[in-house]
């Protein structure tokens, strides 16, 4: 799945209301009605609306299952694997990021993290147990002003 940086994905862009988004891709699996609500798809989509039922926020998270199933930008896989390795490869390319408490957030629009749900080993079969390396599980996609917002 290939983000837009600052605005979202094929199927939910920030600015689309709820029932644009709910008639695309169904009804939340969890959090109907709410401020964040989870979508099963594939990957996982959680949303993030404005009080207004607008998207503002869209993430996208990572499926273990590789290809078109994983989140991509600009020729780089951006889920399932190791944060650090994703960050030099947009840094690479020439985009600028910020780091964040859970990972980096790109100038250009989308925020790479990780919440430590996964380890080195679910990348890495031969990573010692005490390998601290980080794995990229979700991508938020909203322009940068959001990530800087206190």
């Amino acid at each position: 799945m290939e983000i837009t940086p600052g605005l979202g994905i094929d199927l939910v862009k920030i600015g689309d209301r709820r029932p644009q988004v709910e008639d695309r891709i169904g009804p939340p699996h969890h959090g109907p009605g709410g401020r964040r609500a989870v979508y099963t798809t594939s990957p996982m989509l959680v949303i993030t609306y404005a009080a207004d039922e607008t998207v503002e926020l869209v993430e996208i998270r990572y499926s273990g299952e590789g290809g078109d199933t994983e989140v991509n930008f600009d020729g780089v896989q951006l889920t399932h694997r190791f944060l650090d390795d994703v960050v030099a490869d947009l840094h690479a390319l020439g985009y600028t990021s910020t780091p964040s408490d859970i990972g980096h957030d790109f100038h250009a629009g989308f925020s790479v993290w990780s919440m430590h749900s996964l380890w080195a080993r679910d990348l890495d079969p031969e990573a010692d147990e005490d390998d601290e390396r980080a794995v990229s599980e979700t991508v938020s996609v909203a322009p940068y002003a959001y990530f800087t917002k206190g």
